[in-house]
């Protein structure tokens, strides 16, 4: 009983208008902190202008008193106008500390909260709340508004965990952009605590209020469940991280939140190790928005880096979904033999170099690529030079006999077409002085080297190829098929050149992309030079004032167009990178420290065991270090025990985590009558939406996202369709999921992608069944009966 008044606590339908007025404090504190800022920059620009006026007094020391304030004022004004925008990311209440002292900072210095700082009854006062920035900002009385996030009075935003949370009761998370904030996300170190804040119980929003439910629930049961939830979760955050930390659990465990908070953690403890960046990787852009969310901001934003799998290459973004038999074709350690093929079988197409002026439309059929030229011919010691077919494709195979990138053989082809143009011509037995035919071979090759014949020829020959190139050319069925020979039938050549002909890329496509740049080579790009401002130039500040340095944004833009590695990187929802993918993410991670977090029993992969060899190739021979979260604390017990029915089936023996709650609220069943779903499933979802007070998932299988978004079309922003697939790692307070039998039957991991599908609700369940899921007398389908 104690669990279900836990539960009942969390699905408050105040919860909205709470978490707005919290919203609406941090706002308040926001505005008040930019006020301040702007008062700062002002009393800046005042200085400047005061020095100005000090050198017209016109002695040496008044002259080198102004050059030294100008520079002060200059370097202040710089940091704080480049420290500007998106300047509060967290918040700490920290119990009353065992001692007043207070530090530079305006904070009390006190790590342990006082003796007498928990009441008896488990009820205590905030003593101190500490908001967290980019740069410390005290008001007018030098009170601290803002906390640099590097001050040691920071530290516990890091540091506390609910094993060991020292003076902190509640850490928040806030996201804002620019002067506006966008949400709250509160994490509760001390949930068995009632604590009060101005006289008023302390709001939690977010997972910490379903944790300050169950930490303050009347059975012994229930507290034991939440310190299992905090030790299991606390031992994955502070593991070393010398090694790879592999964390697996199943739905509701909190695997991406303790991922995220591991992030924040081993950046701390060791920013100088993580100078390198961590890059977070997860399945799908949705996920990648929520993870935003989640992670508590580091300071700087070019130091983590989230980025979804299709999104991993540096301008290119998959739109598209394959059918499963293309993903897994595109998806396997085959392809790898296919691409090396391509990437020098390409190198036959003639056509100037660079980007391909577009692919084709899905049912396009593409145009012959045309061949390269067979015949060099040029013009040197006042007669023509020729190398027929047959040469030049000997001088091509003598280049290619390495495996070096395709792109960085071009000046090694460029010199052995000379050598063969040099041999052709006899010129090489016309002088036995070896200066003198030193000096005559130098001459030739610059002469031959600027004819316009010779260049057109090398472009056209040995181009320059870029990943999406190949890709086109590989869209040519009758060149794929020969560069698949014997890796691929002629029905998975047929449906990959269709793929590859429409113009969206699929999330499968960008590990292609990845793949052909480390076969081809990168090519050099020219740093852009940053633009002096011509204010200052006018003026002659820049030789007083520092040169103004790179606001955050541009320095995390430059960040992410140079790094191609990390010093850390963390995988979520591991389990359905496929073998390519895993490729891909390990070229980011060569020298790196890895936390790999997934759940076997989730995996959206055909081929568990080629992804999992390929996973271990990425890691190499680093230790591992595995940990297992037990602890189910999204689902109630009665979705839970009707989705463990689906792991029973998709992984006999597999052991679902265990739930902390239960509602009293069982899933529901509907059956689409008329053959239609559209009116069936937009009955459920808005019945859900009058039910709970959050957001509503209608989860359908893939084919049918398009159909789901139109079903649902009119009810408001509350109510969202996502495919099958697009689930992975997302929660709503309530889903509907539709034909579960159509879910189950669209890859050979059908059953696996249900187990998730029907494991997002926080809160209620529909599930709706047609024709196909065979429904009984009470719309059970056939899967989900005992």
């Amino acid at each position: 009983m104690a669990a279900q008044d836990a539960a009942v606590e969390t699905a408050d339908p105040g919860v909205d208008s709470v978490r707005n007025r919290e919203i609406g404090i941090e706002q308040e504190h926001l505005n008040q902190v930019y006020r301040r800022l702007e008062e700062k920059i002002h009393e800046a620009e005042f200085l400047m202008h005061d020095a100005a006026k000090r050198g017209q007094v016109g002695t040496p020391g008044a002259l080198a008193e102004r050059d030294a304030q100008v520079f002060r004022a200059g370097v202040h004004l710089n940091r704080l106008n480049n420290e500007f925008e998106d300047f509060l990311f967290g918040r700490i209440d920290l119990l009353h500390g065992k001692d007043g002292k207070k530090g530079p900072d305006g904070a009390y210095t006190s790590i342990e909260p006082a003796d007498d700082a928990v009441r008896p009854d488990n009820t205590a006062d905030i003593g101190e709340t500490l908001h967290i920035g980019r740069i410390g900002v005290l008001d007018s009385d030098y009170a601290p508004l803002v906390i640099d996030w590097r001050a040691p009075a920071a530290a516990p935003f890091y540091r506390s965990t609910p094993v060991d949370p020292g003076r902190v009761v509640r850490r928040r998370v806030i996201r804002s952009k620019g002067r506006k904030v966008l949400g709250v996300e509160d994490d509760l170190m001390r949930p068995e605590l009632t604590a009060a804040l101005d006289g008023a119980k302390l709001p939690v929003i977010g997972d910490g209020a379903l944790m300050a439910a169950l930490g303050q629930a009347r059975s012994h049961t229930m507290r034991d469940i939440v310190a299992s939830i905090q030790a299991e979760q606390d031992m994955v955050i502070r593991a070393p991280a010398a090694s790879v930390t592999y964390v697996e659990g199943g739905p509701g465990t909190g695997k991406t939140a303790v991922a995220l908070h591991r992030a924040a953690y081993l950046l701390y403890q060791d920013r100088r190790r993580y100078a390198g960046g961590i890059l977070i990787v997860s399945p799908t852009p949705l996920l990648v928005a929520y993870t935003e969310g989640v992670l508590p901001s580091l300071g700087e934003e070019g130091q983590v880096a989230i980025r979804a799998v299709g999104n991993l290459v540096d301008g290119v973004e998959a739109t598209a979904y394959d059918e499963p038999a293309v993903a897994r074709v595109k998806g396997s350690s085959r392809m790898l033999k296919v691409l090396r093929h391509a990437a020098r079988g390409a190198l036959e197409l003639s056509g100037p170099a660079g980007e391909p002026t577009g692919q084709l439309a899905f049912g396009e059929e593409p145009q012959a690529p045309s061949r390269a030229p067979d015949r060099l011919r040029v013009v040197a010691f006042g007669r023509r030079i020729e190398l027929e077919a047959e040469e030049l494709q000997r001088i091509r195979h003598n280049v290619l006999g390495g495996t070096a990138p395709v792109n960085l053989l071009r000046p090694r082809a460029r010199r052995l077409l000379l050598d063969a143009l040099y041999a052709k011509s006899g010129a090489a037995t016309r002088h036995t002085d070896h200066e003198l035919a030193a000096e005559l071979r130098s001459s030739f090759d610059e002469d031959v080297a600027a004819e316009d014949a010779f260049i057109g020829f090398l472009d056209a020959w040995w181009p320059e190829l870029t990943p999406r190139r190949v890709l086109t050319a590989m869209a040519d069925e009758r060149l794929l098929g020969r560069w698949a020979r014997r890796v691929l039938n002629p029905g998975e050549v047929r449906r990959l050149a269709r793929s590859l002909r429409r113009e969206a890329l699929s999330v499968h496509d960008v590990a292609l992309l990845d793949e052909l740049q480390t076969l081809l080579g990168t090519l050099a790009r020219p740093r852009r030079r940053r633009e002096l401002d011509p204010l200052d130039q006018l003026t002659g500040l820049e030789e007083l004032m520092p040169q103004r340095e790179e606001t955050q944004r541009e320095r995390a833009e430059r960040l992410a167009q140079e790094r191609t590695e990390y010093a850390h990187v963390i995988v979520d929802e591991a389990q359905d990178l496929t073998p390519m993918q895993w490729r891909m993410v390990g070229r980011r991670g060569r020298h790196a420290t890895w936390t790999v977090v997934g759940d076997p029993a989730q995996s959206s992969w055909s081929s568990p065991d080629e992804a999992a060899e390929a996973r271990d190739e990425a890691l190499g021979s680093r230790p591992r270090r595995r940990f297992q979260l037990t602890v189910n604390y999204r689902n109630p017990a009665e979705i839970a025990e009707l989705a463990a029915k689906v792991l029973a089936l998709a992984m006999p023996g597999m052991q679902s985590p265990s739930a902390v709650r239960s509602t009293g609220v069982q899933p529901r069943f509907a059956v689409v009558r008329d053959g239609n779903p559209a009116q069936t499933v937009r009955a459920e979802a808005q019945r859900l939406l009058d039910r709970v007070d959050g957001t509503v998932g209608v989860v359908v299988a893939m084919n049918r996202r398009e159909q789901a978004t139109r079903w649902l079309a009119g009810l408001g922003e509350r109510v969202v369709a996502l495919g099958s697939l697009e689930a992975k790692g997302l929660e709503y307070d309530a889903t509907v999921v539709v034909s579960p039998a159509e879910i189950a039957d669209e890859s050979p991991a059908g059953l696996r992608v249900l187990y998730v599908a029907l494991t997002r609700a926080t809160q209620q369940l529909t599930v709706v069944s047609d024709r196909r899921d065979e429904p009984d007398a009470k719309g059970v389908p056939d899967l989900l009966r005992d």
